[in-house]
């Protein structure tokens, strides 16, 4: 089954906090989403590194604020058309794998 949703897509989060933001990177194994612009903040308790590491720039420690996963079925896809969350299927043309918005705008 492969992904209808892709990297440098503009996706709208369904569950939690609605945001909206392009796709960093997808992964097919675990299915989780990455969104840029830090759309989905996870802090990190970070351990802090020996004191030569942080004299070369390494990272001090304490709790670091980045970019987490989302699953991948908490995100929609905006449709081109009208900006709404739209759903998203597959459509042959020519041999080619095509994707169709719900509104049936192409979306490749």
């Amino acid at each position: 089954m492969a992904l209808k949703i892709r990297q440098d897509d503009t996706v709208k989060v369904m569950a939690g906090k609605s945001k909206a933001g392009p796709v960093a990177c997808c992964a097919w194994t675990s299915r989780p989403a990455r969104l840029r612009g830090g759309r989905q903040h996870v802090k990190r308790h970070q351990r802090p590194t020996t004191i030569r590491d942080t004299q070369r720039g390494g990272e001090i420690g304490g709790v670091i604020e980045k970019e987490g996963p989302i699953h991948i079925s908490n995100v929609m896809l905006l449709d081109p058309k009208g900006g709404a969350p739209t759903r998203v299927r597959i459509k042959r043309e020519d041999g080619r794998r095509v994707r169709v918005a719900k509104s049936g705008e192409a979306i490749d």
